[in-house]
């Protein structure tokens, strides 16, 4: 069936206003190829596609017509999906492709006059009730940032990402609490399996043992250490910036006898101490708070503490393109998500090791993993929706889900990445590794 471009108003209009929103919507989604369905604050629907549509927007502010005219940009629509202007219903990732068909949407200024005419017809006001989101709860702001990366400011955006709270996150992750991708060793495995297969595969990247010195920087919830002082027999140290991680983690230390084996500790990475500290060290999720131009004091800081061989597991994301420049994706984390984010390509990662004197030894890409693991938080946290909202604000709750759902479509296209960089601190002449890799898979 065939519904492309119809329009279904249930009263009569006398005002014009479904006519010029039918207007403005044609012309915006005129080359748009996916299925979805739209509806308008007067209850008038809109389809675009060849096939039943598997959502529909809803739009309950003629506001963001105009802006859509003025600014065509998926940045729009989830900035009115945060405040309650905007719903979805049924699959949120087919509304994601909006995102791409937005990014390279060009409006003749011919065009965009007549549409701006259009637009000057729409109510000036909302004629529905908005949902609670944009009346109950402000919007996040991250772009309030300097983005200077200072002790400060790098603890003040660490904060706003993860001091949410401790129990909205735990109903969406698993119970190790690891909040980084998982390891999938068959796609139906279950997200705890997975996270347990991830802790035990860089545990065991590392060869850890008895004894060594590990650390952890950015140690999250505390799962890595306790993982690797339980199983391997490590003398683990972590360290966090959010105050909320150093406190669960203590908890979680205590509750499991560990403090023999285990130590955290809020401390900034820059503020070490030590040369030739540790045995081991991984960062899991950390390199992308570093910020592109302090990746040579982390890379340096990192080598110091470790001993000369020791090995370092370096896991983060990545995007496709050199250096972090303003456009949507930019702006959409550092705004709302990630407010001193800042990603680059694996090469230049591995580049910039490279010169504080690592020898790189082997590199796993862990894409379809990531893609996996945000599929399997967005699914928990919708299912957890009601209790979330006993957590944090219903601003907040669509931030985050629309947010993994975006990521995981990023990770499935290849516009971004994740990587498990293995290396070893120069300055001696045993071999850091075995000859072959055939222990990791024993």
């Amino acid at each position: 069936m065939n519904f492309t471009a119809s329009l279904v108003s249930p009263t009569p209009d006398k005002s014009g206003h479904a006519d010029a929103a039918m207007r403005i919507l044609k012309r915006l989604l005129r080359n748009f190829h996916g299925s979805i369905a739209l509806r308008l604050w007067n209850d008038a629907a809109h389809y675009v596609g060849h096939v039943p549509p598997a959502s529909t927007l809803v739009i309950r502010d003629p506001a963001i017509l105009r802006k859509l005219v003025l600014q065509p940009s998926a940045l729009v629509l989830a900035d009115a999906y945060f405040r309650g202007l905007l719903d979805v219903e049924g699959d949120l990732y087919s509304v994601l492709r909006l995102k791409g068909y937005f990014q390279t949407l060009v409006l003749p200024l011919r065009e965009r006059s007549a549409l701006l005419l259009d637009a000057l017809r729409l109510p000036r006001k909302p004629l529905t009730a908005i949902p609670p989101a944009s009346s109950s709860a402000a919007l996040l702001e991250g772009d309030r940032f300097s983005h200077d990366h200072s002790r400060q400011s790098d603890r003040a955006a660490i904060s706003f990402h993860y001091d949410v709270s401790n129990q909205f996150y735990k109903l969406w992750l698993d119970e190790q609490m690891v909040y980084s991708c998982a390891y999938f060793e068959t796609p139906d495995s279950t997200l705890e399996q997975a996270q347990r297969h991830k802790l035990d595969h860089i545990c065991r990247k590392l060869r850890l043992k008895p004894g060594e010195r590990f650390l952890d920087i950015g140690c999250g919830w505390g799962a890595l250490v306790c993982w690797a002082a339980q199983h391997y027999g490590v003398k683990a140290h972590g360290i966090t910036l959010s105050q909320q991680q150093h406190d669960y983690a203590q908890r979680r230390i205590a509750a499991a006898g560990l403090h023999d084996l285990v130590t955290v500790e809020l401390r900034d990475y820059r503020d070490l101490q030590g040369e030739a500290v540790f045995d081991k060290a991984a960062s899991v999720g950390m390199f992308e708070h570093v910020g592109l131009a302090n990746l040579p004091v982390y890379n340096a800081t990192v080598h110091r503490v470790l001993r000369p061989g020791g090995l370092f597991l370096n896991h983060g994301i990545t995007h496709d393109e050199d250096g972090w420049h303003p456009n949507i994706d930019t702006e959409f984390i550092n705004r709302y998500v990630f407010p001193d984010g800042e990603l680059d390509t694996v090469s230049n990662i591995q580049r910039g090791m490279e010169h504080a004197g690592f020898e790189i030894h082997d590199v796993e890409g862990l894409r379809p993993h990531y893609a996996l693991t945000l599929r399997h938080w967005v699914q928990r946290l919708e299912a957890a929706h009601d209790e979330a909202l006993q957590h944090v604000s219903e601003t907040a709750y669509r931030v985050w889900r629309l947010y993994m759902a975006a990521c995981a479509v990023e990770f499935e296209a290849g516009g971004t990445g994740v990587y498990q960089i293995l290396a070893s601190r120069r300055g001696t002449t045993e071999p850091a590794l075995p000859l072959t890799r055939r222990d990791l898979y024993a």
